[in-house]
């Protein structure tokens, strides 16, 4: 037995070159970025060739020839273990597997060969290991007593480990949400998370293995979000579903597919509840996404008019604003805000005060599309605050400096020739920004004198707020003031000839009285006063 072991000069000088080639074959056939591994090996290598040269500096009968005798082979086995683990998980499992091997394999491996090793290295110096386990009977029952908890991690993790519930890198939640975030270590003894706070939590095994765990990783990294609002009674379910489901459909990191929905939840004591539905492929900015849709869903609501209420257990209220007097400094801005347009120019005071009152106002967050185009509008949009991008989708790579220099009106502007058709064109091609307008600025003027389609995308770059005036209150001001159609279709063709003097593809233009008298007959058809 002896022999084998290395435990004389012709053993030992068989044993030492054949850890060598085990701990050599392991530094070869391990990937570059794991080689540090072997380090160990070679270093229980090394302390086994000191101590086997400093059992020769003393009689074998001593009591500490034995003990380096028994280090030597100690640490000579170690390092044969420690080669073949390697070997055995990090080539030979890991190549024919997807997975990593846990690390708590790798340390209980390693340490079920220490404790083999332990016991061999004891035979080599005539104890024998069974004399020892019976002896210490007790001492074992005490130690299991005093390490239940570390052993009931131990089990946890090897279990944990062996269904694979989840992986470094997967995003978990673990009970009712108290923590959430991404695995960054699995040990014998806790799994390390970093939250979404990025702070460090490390979990005990046995509290994981005791817990619900929500892995948002696996099978898929697509979740479902859900978004509870109360929403007034008197506004119609049809409109909140629409309002909710477009306000999320466009918010960055909203999947497309599956499309966001909307339910209702509950008639609650002050409003109707209802759950808007949405889909993300990344958890890590799932809180962003959410407050993103909030945002969202309040303008949204805003727009189409729709009430969030406060409780209605509100006993003790401010008293109500004076409502006529908020109209009316309403008013007065919005007449100041017309009044300074071109358009507007032709109008008496009159009908610029009746456009004026029979305005409103909307407010849309960054980002958000207030036209669209291709699409039919009949409105003008006066910006009071705030910044619009005016984009085009076109497959060309972009449009001339000069045309762009020229499209402060080009939201609105009619395509050449005939009016566009009752079906919107299909717009392939890559989006360009051509325009900024701020303050004081407006778009939409075409489609409200003539009813031609959207020839441009309008955008929100900052929250703006915006003047509407609509194709109705337009109408009134037309039918009183006949005499201001002409003047208007003067004022269009103006700025359409514009355009064409900065457009480089056009071949010819039609003249100006062409142009006017065309425009004329598109105002007097679209509203009517033929």
């Amino acid at each position: 037995m002896k022999s084998l072991l290395g435990l004389d000069f012709t053993s030992e000088m068989l044993g030492i070159p054949l850890a060598v080639a085990l701990l050599l074959v392991a530094v070869l056939l391990l990937p570059r970025s794991a080689r540090i591994r072997a380090r160990q090996g070679a270093v229980s290598l090394g302390l086994s060739i000191l101590c086997g040269g400093l059992r020769l500096l003393f009689p074998k009968d001593l009591v500490i020839s034995r003990a380096l005798l028994f280090a030597a082979t100690f640490f000579l086995l170690a390092s044969m273990g420690r080669s073949v683990v390697l070997i055995a998980l990090d080539v030979v499992v890991e190549r024919h597997s997807a997975r990593t091997t846990p690390r708590i394999f790798r340390d209980l491996s390693t340490g079920v060969i220490y404790l083999v090793v332990g016991l061999v290295a004891l035979r080599a110096i005539d104890v024998e290991p069974g004399s020892i386990l019976t002896t210490s009977a007790l001492l074992t029952a005490v130690v299991g007593l005093a390490m239940q908890d570390t052993l009931g991690n131990l089990v946890s993790g090897l279990a944990l480990q062996m269904q694979r519930p989840f992986d470094v890198g997967d995003w978990i939640e673990v009970g009712s949400g108290e923590q959430a975030g991404r695995v960054t270590e699995v040990t014998w003894r806790a799994t390390t998370v970093m939250t979404l706070d990025h702070v460090e939590v490390i979990l005990p095994n046995a509290n994981l293995a005791k817990a619900a765990i929500r892995n948002y990783s696996r099978p898929s990294p697509i979740s479902r979000r859900r978004i509870v609002v109360g929403v007034s009674y008197a506004a119609p379910p049809h409109d909140v579903h629409a309002a909710l489901v477009a306000a999320a459909r466009e918010v960055p990191g909203v999947l497309v597919n599956p499309p966001p929905s909307s339910r209702n939840r509950a008639f609650a004591d002050s409003a109707v509840e209802y759950e808007l539905f949405f889909f993300i492929d990344d958890f890590g900015i799932a809180a962003r996404v959410d407050g993103a849709v909030r945002d969202r869903v309040y303008y949204a609501l805003a727009r189409a008019g729709i009430e969030i209420p406060y409780p209605t257990r509100t006993v003790h209220a401010p008293p109500p604003p004076d409502a006529a007097a908020l109209r009316r400094e309403e008013t007065a801005r919005f007449s100041k805000a017309i009044a300074a347009l071109d358009l507007a120019q032709p109008l008496p005071e009159d009908a610029r005060q009746f456009l004026a009152e029979r305005a409103h106002l909307r407010i849309y967050g960054p980002g958000e599309a207030i036209v669209r185009q291709g699409e039919a509008s009949d409105e003008l949009f006066i910006i009071e605050s705030g910044a619009v991008s005016v984009e085009i989708r076109h497959e060309t790579p972009a449009l001339p400096p000069q045309i762009a220099a020229a499209l402060p009106v080009l939201a609105s502007a009619p395509s050449p020739g005939p009016s566009a058709s009752p079906a919107a064109p299909s717009l392939p091609g890559r989006v360009h920004e051509v325009a900024e307008l701020g303050a004081g600025q407006c778009f939409g003027e075409m489609g409200l004198l003539t009813g031609e389609r959207r020839a441009a995308t309008v955008r929100a770059k900052k929250i703006c707020r915006l003047v509407v005036v609509d194709h109705e209150s337009f109408h009134g001001v037309l039918a009183a003031h006949p005499e201001v159609v002409e003047r208007m279709g003067l004022l269009l063709a103006s700025r359409q000839a514009a355009l064409d003097a900065a457009a480089t593809t056009r071949v010819a233009a039609p003249a100006p009285e062409e142009r006017s008298r065309r425009f004329i007959s598109q105002i007097r058809e679209f509203f009517k006063l033929v």
